[in-house]
């Protein structure tokens, strides 16, 4: 930040009180989904205490980027450590799992590396390739239709 853009220390105050009392009541939360695509196979998963396959992810951390949370939960989840930038497929406002105040980035990335075996826990049941046109019977609709849109089969949606 240069010196004409820095904000006085009332400022700051003042910036900060307002985003903790519209935090407070607003509620606003924002989760990440990383796509793994390797040529024509998507990595999913299923959780323990969800129905259906989905794309790894999870909260934004205070403090976090949503890229980075993405990038921790994938490996957190998978094992599967990404490398460089990825591309934004798309900010969804994700109404089946936070009503009116919940909205998820969805990252694709295509260079990545196997860093940890995964093994099942008490979060995260199955980890899984599968081909991109052979989703499986229970696949999320949500992570569907992203999938379908980063194959450019359906229009880009602004809701999960």
């Amino acid at each position: 930040m240069d010196e004409d853009s820095a904000l006085r220390p009332w400022q700051r105050i003042r910036t900060r009180l307002h985003l903790f009392l519209t935090g407070v009541r607003k509620r606003l939360t924002v989760g990440v989904r990383a796509v793994l695509v390797d040529g024509d196979r998507v990595l999913l998963i299923k959780h323990t205490y969800a129905p259906g396959w989905q794309f790894p992810g999870g909260g934004v951390e205070p403090g976090e980027t949503a890229e980075l949370a993405a990038a921790r939960e994938t490996f957190e989840e998978t094992g599967y450590q990404v490398k460089g930038r990825p591309q934004l497929l798309g900010f969804y406002l994700n109404r089946i799992a936070g009503g009116r105040r919940d909205h998820v980035a969805v990252y694709v990335w295509r260079d990545f590396r196997n860093a940890k075996s995964f093994k099942p826990n008490l979060e995260i049941a199955e980890c899984a390739w599968f081909a991109l046109d052979a989703l499986p019977p229970d696949v999320g609709k949500g992570t569907a239709r992203r999938i379908a849109e980063l194959l450019g089969q359906g229009d880009p949606a602004s809701e999960w």
